[in-house]
């Protein structure tokens, strides 16, 4: 008998992801049907599969998340469906307070939910925790080999750790760069041993960091949370911004603050329901 899941799509700055209530619903082979689901032309559609439940440890946190992309490989952290899962449980009333403790594999984050005065959430602020410049499981401190195309063009680039590993390459233009050829070379460049995201950012303006990500496990896509963090980090670690900028995705404009009382990055940025509806597990 076909066991149907009920679903809810939803983006944070264009970055799509298929959600999952766990509490009610048993996804077995999550990997699975991340692959499946993620299919734009024989599943739902989306950059992968993000699953909400309760924490069964003493860890102390209101929910937990797991999400997986779209190649089926589980990430550590999405700072975009982390916005998203606040939404979620708050406008379907799951939980009703503004602030959420939300455990994923690279620790627990806190949401603090911005709520319009008809009670409905407009965005949400991410506690990222401390962004890290060395991690030596993620960022062997080698070279990365660079394609000739990018040669000339790059002005300085940094490693950041948000939990998961970003190669931030600021570069004097954004047009000419192939982002799918190039993010897929260095994706999987032999410094990375779990492999990397890498985002291509220019300074547009004061504190203005246009970016364009290519996600390990997923590609190209409109915006990637984690991937803003790093690069706000990046821009002030290496003196090319402040500690707060605002970074401008395909799918919309992230705003990053880099706390100097607390070491912490804050992020903050909307968060929309699609659609929803009920899918088949996918056969094994």
């Amino acid at each position: 008998m076909t066991q149907l899941v009920h679903f809810t799509k939803m983006h944070g700055a264009g970055n799509d992801y298929i959600y999952v209530d766990t509490t009610r619903y048993d996804v077995p082979d999550p990997a699975a049907a991340s692959i499946a689901w993620s299919r734009p032309h024989t599943g739902i559609g989306s950059d992968g599969l993000v699953l909400i439940g309760r924490p069964h440890n003493n860890t102390q946190a209101d929910f937990t998340m797991r999400i997986f992309n779209a190649d089926g490989s589980e990430a550590m952290m999405c700072g975009n469906a982390s916005r998203c899962i606040g939404k979620y449980l708050y406008e379907k009333g799951i939980c009703h307070q503004p602030v959420i403790r939300l455990q994923t594999l690279s620790g627990v984050k806190t949401l603090e939910l911005h709520l319009t005065a008809d009670d409905k959430v407009e965005s949400v602020t991410v506690d990222m925790l401390e962004p890290r410049f060395e991690q030596p499981e993620q960022y062997t401190g080698g070279t990365v080999d660079l394609p000739a195309s990018l040669r000339g063009h790059v002005r300085q680039a940094a490693f950041v750790s948000m939990g998961n590993p970003h190669y931030v390459i600021f570069v004097d233009r954004m047009e000419g760069i192939d982002v799918a050829q190039t993010g897929r070379l260095l994706e999987r460049d032999q410094v990375f041993p779990e492999r990397c995201n890498i985002e291509f950012a220019q300074l547009v303006g004061e504190d203005q960091i246009r970016t364009r990500v290519w996600e390990r496990g997923s590609g190209i896509t409109m915006a990637c949370g984690t991937g803003a963090c790093a690069t706000g980090a990046a821009a002030a670690h290496l003196g090319l911004a402040s500690r707060h900028t605002s970074v401008i995705m395909d799918g919309g404009t992230l705003d990053i603050r880099w706390s100097a009382d607390d070491g912490h990055i804050y992020m903050t940025g909307p968060a929309a329901f699609a659609f929803e509806g009920d899918i088949a597990l996918p056969e094994k």
